[in-house]
């Protein structure tokens, strides 16, 4: 008989978790306060279930995603949003240095120049709608830039199964990102809350089980 893999499990109860709270997000449930975070929870498992050698990547990126769980609850409350982006700019920091504990610092300067291109775009279409928020939004967006191409360019210049998933869980990071920005700051549009968390979730649970596949599992 053939045994089920910890790693199929957790995927499994991540993807049923994310479900459930993006159908109570939909419907208004106030248990949805409950499943966001708990469904984080989960994907943070990933890499507290496994073993390697690299225990300084193992560790960092368990910490990034202990931020994504804050700043999933601070992010429950719009008066708390600035802290929750304060929140997500370190989890990036600690995913961006993960990244580099991995194979170094990536220097792919094409890449950068394409992301800078991409971020400085959609900054100066949101500018004159960010109030306030011009300067920590300017600092947020550079910082998951930085991140992406950490993330991307390893992905490029080692070409690896494991480094494929945190590069496209990078990307959809960003995304992600985007979507909320567009819909907080420029033009709210209909099911933006199951966008945005689909592709969060993807997004985290993809470097998880990049990180998963590098190291030596339990």
């Amino acid at each position: 008989m053939k045994i089920i893999s910890s790693r199929t499990v957790l995927n499994t109860l991540i993807f049923l978790s994310a479900l459930v709270a993006i159908f109570l997000d939909y419907q208004g449930s106030s248990w949805f306060y409950f499943f966001k975070p708990i469904t984080t929870i989960l994907v943070i498992l990933l890499p507290v279930l496994t073993k390697g050698e690299n225990n300084k990547f193992r560790n960092t990126l368990i910490a990034a995603l202990c931020f994504c769980v804050m700043g999933d609850v601070l992010l429950l409350k719009s008066d708390f949003f600035v802290y929750g982006l304060g929140t997500f700019l370190i989890g990036h920091l600690l995913f961006s240095k993960g990244f580099i504990y991995l194979e170094g610092f990536q220097k792919n300067i094409a890449i950068a120049l394409v992301l800078l291109l991409v971020g400085i775009g959609i900054y100066i279409w949101l500018y004159k709608d960010l109030g306030v928020l011009k300067y920590p939004v300017a600092a947020y967006v550079l910082v998951i830039l930085f991140m992406v191409w950490q993330g991307v360019s390893l992905y490029l210049d080692n070409k690896k199964t494991s480094y494929a998933l945190i590069a496209l869980g990078a990307l959809l990071f960003m995304f992600s990102d985007a979507l909320i920005a567009i819909n907080k700051f420029k033009n709210p549009f209909e099911l933006s809350g199951m966008l945005i968390l689909s592709t969060y979730w993807l997004a985290i649970t993809l470097i998880a089980n990049g990180s998963s596949m590098h190291s030596k599992r339990i």
